[in-house]
């Protein structure tokens, strides 16, 4: 069985229904990290102060196919390709320990059902 990493990195306040959307399309568990981007225009600034959005980066690992079964529900249900307020991306995993038994199984109970 082959994995990867599914990285999206979104406005805080997309953080949640993004998890429900990535739950309801099959992944599992997710690592949510804090983050802070510039971006190659210039910020927007207050009196002096500049504005910078909190962004979240969610990291889940996944059985191959199911990545790109989760990346597309994530694109199409936080309107990414409208809105350029995050983007989603995977990586290759080559190696990895750790993962649950429990995990295991249900990437494979995935997998007979799209068979």
């Amino acid at each position: 069985m082959r994995f990867s990493v599914l990285v999206a990195i979104l406005a805080e306040d997309m953080e949640e229904k993004a998890i429900k959307v990535a739950k309801d399309a099959g992944a599992g568990g997710v690592t949510l990290l804090n983050g802070r981007g510039i971006g190659a225009e210039e910020k927007k600034t207050f009196f002096g102060l500049t504005y910078e959005g909190s962004q979240s980066v969610l990291l889940f690992v996944l059985e191959r196919s199911l990545s790109l079964k989760v990346m597309k529900a994530l694109t199409h249900e936080l309107e990414l390709k409208e809105n350029s307020r995050g983007v989603v991306f995977t990586l290759p995993l080559e190696h990895i320990a750790g993962i649950e038994n429990r995990q295991v199984e249900r990437f494979q109970e995935n997998l007979k059902d799209d068979l």
